[in-house]
């Protein structure tokens, strides 16, 4: 992911190899209305979502009478209704089965029945949410005791609609994309067609051309719902970016670079990004007593520069 941090800390260190945070993006086949019953890819597309962690729904905005619909026209708003009826109707099945399946535990005995019972309960939330039309992103009310045990169901069954959604408007004006009821900061405009003639241009000819790339704004967006920050080691070896789950403590993200790291963190060494570049170097900043020495409580910030001290 393109970061202008990224490239002013390496310009401190300009030896140094340059390494980029990366976020992975994978293309699935669209998905067509029925697909719960198995039309077009059906059950493959669907398992293939439940292993993501955001998804990316590419709506067809722009009109054009040579690239056909798979619906033979062109409605953004239908389309996104169909997909989200598609994924909460397959989550529908999959909570109707497990329910079968508690249901017989539930006539058990001792801690099976008690733990069928609770889980019985959860479902039976997320089916009436379902059945609503309701997104189980974010997760519904529930009392505090249930909630352990609903991210444990959610993590086994990878239920579709409690992941977060993200709309790519593909060839989309403001008006249209304000006309789909969406808020701003669930979907991104992008126009395909100009991002492919764009990858066939020099860099020099998309400034002439004041041409702007609209992809680092979507993996921007698909960070905030992953709900991942940024954090940089830099010296003379190498500058990189890393992400970490916001709230963070240091050790958890220590062991973003080695897992050891996580297990045998003693401290921080810790400056933010601005301050290092005024600095000018590590050694500058720990001259001027910029540099903070954090403990394994320490809650890593947005553009932290930090170097662990590992034990053995």
């Amino acid at each position: 992911m393109a970061d202008e941090r990224l490239d002013k800390l390496h310009a401190l260190y300009p030896e140094s190899k340059k390494i980029t945070a990366i976020v992975e993006f994978v293309d699935i086949a669209g998905l067509v209305k029925n697909a719960h019953k198995g039309e077009g890819l059906g059950n493959q597309f669907l398992s293939n979502v439940r292993n993501v962690d955001v998804i990316l729904e590419v709506v067809r905005v722009f009109r054009n009478t040579d690239i056909e619909h798979v619906e033979k026209s062109v409605d953004p708003k239908r389309d996104i209704g169909i997909i989200r009826s598609e994924l909460i109707l397959s989550d529908l099945e999959l909570i109707r089965k497990r329910k079968e399946r508690v249901a017989k535990e539930k006539r058990g005995l001792g801690k099976e029945k008690e733990a069928a019972e609770i889980e019985w309960d959860i479902l039976e939330v997320f089916e009436n949410k379902l059945n609503n039309e309701e997104w189980l992103c974010p997760l519904p009310g529930l009392p505090d005791k249930l909630v352990p045990y609903a991210r444990d169901i959610i993590k086994n069954f990878s239920l579709l609609t409690t992941k977060p959604i993200l709309y790519v408007l593909n060839g989309a004006g403001p008006e249209e994309a304000a006309a789909l009821g969406l808020e701003e900061a669930n979907y991104v405009i992008v126009d395909a067609k100009l991002e492919k003639e764009m990858n066939d241009i020099s860099s020099e000819e998309r400034d002439e051309l004041e041409l702007k790339s609209q992809l680092d704004n979507l993996v921007r967006h698909s960070y905030d719902l992953l709900g991942l920050l940024t954090f940089f080691t830099s010296g003379d070896k190498e500058t990189r970016a890393w992400e970490t789950k916001r709230g963070a403590p240091a050790p958890q993200a220590a062991g973003v670079i080695h897992s050891d790291f996580e297990k045998n963190f003693i401290s921080a060494n810790v400056i933010s990004w601005e301050k290092l570049l005024e600095a000018g170097s590590w050694k500058k900043a720990r001259e001027l007593g910029q540099i903070r020495r954090e403990g394994k409580e320490y809650v890593m910030q947005e553009g932290d520069v930090v170097e662990f001290l590992i034990g053995k």
